[in-house]
């Protein structure tokens, strides 16, 4: 059964990539109404690494995310969490399970404080590790320390990005998703943003991102999957899909 998950802190170290994986999709369809928007898709994550799907507006990236974190259900196929079927298991369920994300939009809640969003965060979890999980996303992020009375409407774009990471964090997710991170932001917090996130996987979390500046996600990335009207029609390490033409000319910005 899904309660049967526990919690478990994952230690840092190289991607488990000879492992069973932490997070599966098999052949994955997800409508939405009539709308057929995920077609067959699969793909898997293991333990400490770095996955992103690149693609364009509609591919299916973000249905993709909402199909994993129980937002969405599939129709057809498999989404499976340490072993064990999900694809039916209602969001706040696996919040509690260990399954984290940043939306796409930050969606932050505008009229809490900062320290408010991240106590919302760790609604899964006791006073006493609230605490010391907002001491831990102080340090990630010293900016929101010095926000932290500040309501979050308030905040610039990349305050409010670090503050969406930073509330996923409070549930301390075993994999967490993020969506365009660095969407609407400058060059210099793009880089301060990927700049945490390899950090925060330095330290043993699993990550799958979702990214359109796919030059970014590919340099941060150990793999990636090219998603495109629904399926997945590439697949490999960042690498191989860094050097692959379709790859460069279509996302890379090459001619």
């Amino acid at each position: 059964m899904i309660d049967s998950l526990a919690q478990t802190a994952t230690a840092p170290g190289h991607p488990d990539a000879d492992g069973k994986p932490l997070l599966s999709l098999q052949d994955i369809h997800t409508y939405y109404g009539h709308i057929h928007a995920l077609q067959g898709i699969s793909l898997e994550v293991h333990r400490h690494e770095i996955v992103t799907l690149i693609g364009a507006n509609g591919a299916g990236k973000t249905t993709t995310l909402k199909t994993i974190s129980g937002l969405l259900h599939p129709r057809r196929g498999t989404v499976t969490f340490d072993g064990e079927d999900i694809s039916h298991t209602a969001a706040y369920r696996l919040v509690r399970v260990g399954i984290g994300q940043a939306p796409e939009g930050r969606r932050i809640f505008s009229r809490l404080t900062v320290l408010e969003n991240l106590q919302m965060g760790g609604f899964t979890r006791r006073p006493a590790e609230i605490a010391e999980d907002v001491e831990h996303v102080f340090t990630l992020f010293p900016r929101l320390r010095e926000r932290a009375r500040q309501n979050g409407g308030t905040l610039s774009g990349g305050e409010q990005q670090m503050l969406a990471i930073g509330r996923a964090l409070m549930c301390r997710p075993r994999v967490l998703l993020l969506d365009e991170p660095s969407l609407g932001l400058s060059p210099l917090l793009v880089q301060q943003i990927f700049g945490i996130i390899r950090e925060i996987n330095e330290q043993g979390m699993t990550i799958l991102l979702v990214e359109q500046n796919a030059l970014q996600a590919l340099s941060l990335a150990h793999r990636g999957y090219v998603l495109q009207t629904g399926r997945v029609v590439l697949s490999g390490t960042a690498a191989e899909l860094r050097r692959n033409e379709t790859v460069r000319k279509a996302y890379l910005g090459e001619i």
